[in-house]
């Protein structure tokens, strides 16, 4: 089975997703010009309220080490 695999946020993404949320914006439109889901950014809301929002793992994939998973 192939998985799709994740996007990658920077820390600084997910922040701006989620200020435009908190000035009032609605979450349907964030997310259409986003590209987003609904469910990824009430998770992003829920970390950022909880101080553990963060960026993409700093972690480098090489290209086999992506086609391995």
């Amino acid at each position: 089975m192939n998985r799709i695999p994740k996007k990658a946020y920077t820390t600084e993404f997910k922040e701006l997703a989620v200020k435009r949320v908190s000035d009032d914006e609605a979450i349907a439109v964030v997310v259409k010009e986003l590209g987003l889901s609904d469910q990824t950014l009430r998770n992003w809301i829920k970390a950022a309220s909880e101080g553990k929002l963060k960026g993409a793992s700093t972690k480098v994939f090489t290209p086999e080490a992506m086609e391995l998973s």
